[in-house]
């Protein structure tokens, strides 16, 4: 497996993972503004900074971002997310932005998780549209993401539908109480709705397998994911001892 060249911008965050992936990977390291060989490889984290430019322009990339559980503590006030700690996980992804759930791996990396799995919760009132950030909606190019899934999501059911994202004043948390469903662009935060019993559905085409907006009033929720989930999800420091790179060139 060929090595990515870490390309690493001078925030903190980028900076941190990216030094700590090229450790355990014993790989290149090079600054944003001086990156210009697109037919290599890269691994980079997040999508500012100059890194989403590289990443459209490289046939090939890592990316790494926030994992999909057990998730860094982070705060979301005044439109700023700020991150408390790195103690959590960050997920690393092969040329997309968002592991597809698919796989076959063993259940050994979610064990250590410790989820508290809930059953599937069969009698919930509101569908939860969790509205992508600015960024993502310049990403994906889905600036009008939330009218046209509203009706997309209208032909399929008559249930209340509640507009949340990361800086709404109710908690995802207690919205999560009452919901038949979780329906966003590409948001992690589904696969936290599907942890807590609620299934989610998914627009961006590359998780569309996990639930079909269509079927939304006869749910599932496929546990088997999660395992995949598990395995592409890795803390700071297996990062820099390099068992994250081991495993992940050994299965791609």
């Amino acid at each position: 497996m060929i090595k990515p060249i870490a390309i690493y911008t001078d925030h903190i965050m980028n900076r941190t993972l990216c030094y700590n992936f090229a450790k355990g990977s014993n790989s290149l390291l090079c600054h944003v503004n001086n990156f210009k060989d697109y037919d290599k490889t890269i691994v980079t984290y997040g999508v500012l900074r100059g890194t989403y430019e590289i990443i459209k322009k490289v046939k090939n990339f890592y990316y790494i971002d926030h994992g999909y559980f057990n998730q860094s503590k982070r705060k979301f006030e005044n439109n700023r997310t700020t991150v408390l700690n790195l103690d959590g996980y960050f997920r690393i992804v092969y040329n997309n932005l968002i592991h597809n759930g698919e796989g076959d791996f063993p259940d050994d990396r979610l064990k250590k998780l410790n989820l508290n799995f809930l059953e599937q919760i069969k009698s919930g009132d509101v569908i939860i549209l969790s509205e992508p950030s600015e960024i993502m909606k310049k990403i994906y190019n889905a600036h009008n993401w939330v009218e046209e899934t509203k009706e997309i999501i209208k032909k399929f059911s008559d249930r209340k539908i509640v507009v949340h994202n990361k800086y709404s004043k109710e908690p995802l948390d207690k919205l999560l109480k009452n919901a038949w469903s979780f329906v966003s662009l590409q948001s992690t935060a589904g696969f936290k709705a599907m942890v807590n019993g609620i299934p989610a559905f998914f627009t961006e085409p590359s998780l569309k397998n996990i639930n079909k907006i269509e079927e939304i009033e006869n749910p599932q929720i496929n546990y088997k994911i999660f395992n995949n989930l598990a395995y592409g999800q890795w803390t700071l420091n297996e990062i820099e001892s390099g068992e994250a790179w081991e495993i992940i060139s050994n299965n791609n």
